[in-house]
């Protein structure tokens, strides 16, 4: 099939998604009041609350939200083959990750811009906060590694892209200052910053990073050494105000999603790309199983429970009105679906010509696994190429795409990790936790580089065998969750949960079965640090669903009862 009318049809349904659909969300379900002072008013400190204009803002929602997940997701979940893949990408971008992500963005900013944690506090109970905060804490330990390691792969494998990163950090920092000092539209600067940084490939090329000397010199391997320096940069970038850095490398990064859609989209079109790989595929039989592993393999190319940490952690701090909701969240969502069909694309036409090359890269699960990324790059070069692009300067394109990403979501993630650690800090009245920002920042970093630098699972550690497989399954189970505190708060406020309850049945029922499968193997396996964390977050996600279902029913009488005394007053 070629691969353009896929392309079309997905992004047209995406289109109709949001002017609808979202529209719908808008006025009957979270009922968007343009009066409403948001916290970025109510709060504004110039450092975390600071009212942001909403095309700005959802450059750094999005990208925060993008990082690798939407492109190392759907690069694996092709596996089954790739009908499956976008049908849950197109379905869960339209009904899950939009209902999510703008109703988890609603409610943190009717509630002080808390994070979604401290809102379960307020709409379901003291305890569900505690758990939703534990979960959390869990998830951005995951999210963190995951994303550590992927950007040490890349950099490993493509040190023509190390320089071109790096020099976005100064680029950013100025590019932020300028706005900030005389107070302009951050596009035109912006812009000019993605040009500078692509000026930057052709001097990656000249002049490629290799930190091989300096690693053997420890005793090291490079990508170690990588994960080392990349948490100590976080340690320094998530103190920042977010108008430093966040901010104006978040919207340099976003217009690289347009770049890049645009340069897959042109590729496809020109080169007459067809899709190579099978719309469903006979796997293996010891591959995992479709069901329920497909849903929690994309992750974030659907749904995402990081994006609710996101949406209530700086989002809603930096949100200029509420009607702006919708543009950050359900666009920030169907932008991210876009990312993830740019994958699916870019891993079954880009990267291969024939069905035989396509099984060569997917003849097993830990192969589909281990190649992802590298998948991508290559598939987007390919699109590259046929627009007269030379494939060497498209593989660090594409690379430099997806570490923009990535670093950006760990940017935010240790910025969020930070926040919970203060949270617990406050309940466990540990003051060196809640008010010292240093020895929050320290905790949110050093648990999660210690995940990265786990040995196990072949030379890529843990990040393509079996932690990449928890942290969907957590991730995708955090969005059930948050969509119970917003189903919860719907009803509380006589609307109808249906579109929420929905997607949130459906997420909680495949994350439950996929952690239960995922506790036994890792107990066959003799994985002895994953299978108590697996437990440890089953368990607290079948107490908070229970404390969800129970202040659901709760608010649903008291709907009931309101109701019952509203007939009766009339009919008095």
């Amino acid at each position: 099939m070629p691969a353009i009318v896929p392309a079309l049809v997905v992004l047209g349904i995406f289109a109709l998604g949001y002017r609808y659909y979202s529209a719908y969300l808008a006025r009957r379900v979270y009922a968007l009041d343009p009066e409403f002072l948001t916290p970025a008013h109510q709060q504004h400190d110039g450092v975390d609350f600071v009212p942001t204009n909403k095309h700005v803002l959802f450059g750094h929602h999005f990208t925060s939200v993008a990082g690798a997940a939407p492109i190392v997701g759907p690069a694996i979940a092709v596996f089954w083959g790739w009908g499956p893949a976008l049908l849950w990408i197109t379905v869960g971008t339209v009904f899950a990750a939009g209902v999510h992500d703008f109703g988890s963005l609603v409610i943190s900013v009717r509630h002080r811009a808390q994070s979604i944690g401290a809102v379960a506090r307020e709409v379901i109970n003291k305890r569900a906060r505690t758990l939703f905060l534990l979960i959390i804490f869990f998830l951005l330990t995951l999210v963190n590694a995951v994303f550590a390691v992927v950007i040490a792969n890349l950099f490993v494998a493509n040190p023509a892209a190390v320089l071109p990163v790096l020099l976005q950090i100064p680029l950013a920092i100025g590019i932020g200052q300028y706005v900030y000092r005389t107070r302009s539209s951050a596009f035109v600067p912006s812009i000019v910053g993605v040009v500078v940084l692509y000026l930057t490939i052709l001097l990656g090329t000249q002049f490629p990073v290799s930190v091989e000397p300096l690693a053997g010199a420890l005793g090291i391997e490079p990508r170690t050494l990588w994960v080392v320096l990349l948490f100590a940069y976080t340690f320094v970038a998530s103190r920042l105000p977010v108008w430093v850095l966040l901010q104006p490398r978040d919207y340099i990064n976003s217009h690289q999603l347009f770049v890049g859609l645009g340069v897959i989209l042109l590729g496809i079109i020109v080169g007459l790309d067809r899709i190579a790989a099978p719309v469903v595929n006979d796997v293996p039989s010891d591959a995992p199983s479709w069901f329920p592993f497909l849903f929690v393999t994309i992750a974030c190319g659907a749904v995402s429970g990081f994006h609710s940490l996101v949406c209530s952690g700086t989002s809603s701090k930096q949100l200029h009105r509420e009607t702006d909701a919708r543009y950050v969240g359900y666009m920030g969502a169907v932008s991210e679906g876009a990312l993830a069909l740019a994958a699916v694309l870019a891993v079954t036409a880009g990267a291969v010509g024939s069905r035989a090359e396509w099984n060569d890269l997917y003849s097993s699960f830990a192969l589909a696994s281990d190649g992802a990324t590298q998948n991508f790059v290559e598939g987007v070069a390919g699109f590259a190429n046929n627009l007269g692009l030379p494939v060497g300067i498209g593989v660090v394109f594409a690379t430099i795409v997806v570490i923009s990403f990535a670093a950006t979501t760990m940017d935010t993630g240790v910025r969020l990790q930070r926040y919970v650690v203060q949270e617990i800090g406050e309940i466990t009245r540990v003051s060196a936790l809640s008010r010292n920002m240093t020895v929050a920042t320290t905790a949110a970093v050093v648990v999660p580089m210690a995940m990265a630098l786990l040995p196990g699972g072949g030379e890529k550690g843990y990040t393509f065998g079996v932690l990449w497989q928890l942290f969907g399954t957590t991730n995708q189970l955090t969005a059930g969750l948050a969509l119970a505190v917003v189903a919860v708060w719907v009803t509380k406020n006589n609307r109808n949960p249906l579109v929420v309850l929905l997607p949130l049945v459906l997420l909680l029922v495949m994350t439950t079965w996929a952690l239960t499968l995922n506790l036994l193997e890792f107990l066959q396996q003799g994985q002895w640090v994953l299978a108590p964390l697996d437990l440890i977050i089953f368990l607290l996600a079948v107490w908070l669903i229970v404390e969800a279902i129970v202040a659901l029913r709760r608010a649903a009488r008291s709907r009931s009862d309101r109701e019952d005394v509203a007939t009766h007053s009339v009919e008095a």
